[in-house]
């Protein structure tokens, strides 16, 4: 509105006018400028919309990949605990075990026995087939040197 002002402004002085401002209240443009601006102005909100959510999908994937990356860096740090944890556990069973078996050799060797039994016969319908002599039977109070014998 400025350049319009200054433009006109020296013509209308040559006339004896001063022109002290110039307002736009509206312009018409012909239909096919007037397509094509909305064209414009419709790529252009177009074009906004795809690198926003071009953004958003980038910002997304990077969240994703920082949940990820800590879930896994906490799952590790968790399971590594755990293993430290199951093996001191298991070191203080060793330990145990080994004071058992040197105050009582025959327990420890009765309780294992225990502990065969108890795998060997978890499932149901287990078959074995061993000798009446075996050392497998030492524990369970049968004389090795008589033959079993079924009770009606």
């Amino acid at each position: 509105m400025h350049e319009i002002r200054d433009q006109v402004r020296t013509e209308a002085l040559n006339n004896g006018i001063e022109i002290v401002d110039v307002r736009i209240v509206r312009t018409d443009l012909m239909d096919e400028v007037l397509k094509n601006t909305y064209e414009r102005m419709s790529s252009e909100r177009i074009a906004e919309a795809k690198d926003l959510r071009g953004r958003g999908e980038a910002r997304k994937i990077e969240t994703m990949a920082q949940a990820d990356r800590a879930y896994t860096e906490r799952f590790a740090d968790a399971r590594r605990q755990s293993e430290v944890i199951r093996g001191e556990g298991e070191g203080e069973r060793n330990r145990i075990f080994a004071e058992a078996f040197q105050k009582d050799p025959e327990f420890f060797a009765f309780y294992r026995s225990m502990q065969a039994y108890a795998k060997s016969l978890a499932s149901p319908g287990t078959t074995l087939v061993l000798k009446p002599d075996s050392d497998f039977f030492k524990y369970m109070g049968m004389d090795k040197t008589k033959p079993a014998t079924a009770k009606p």
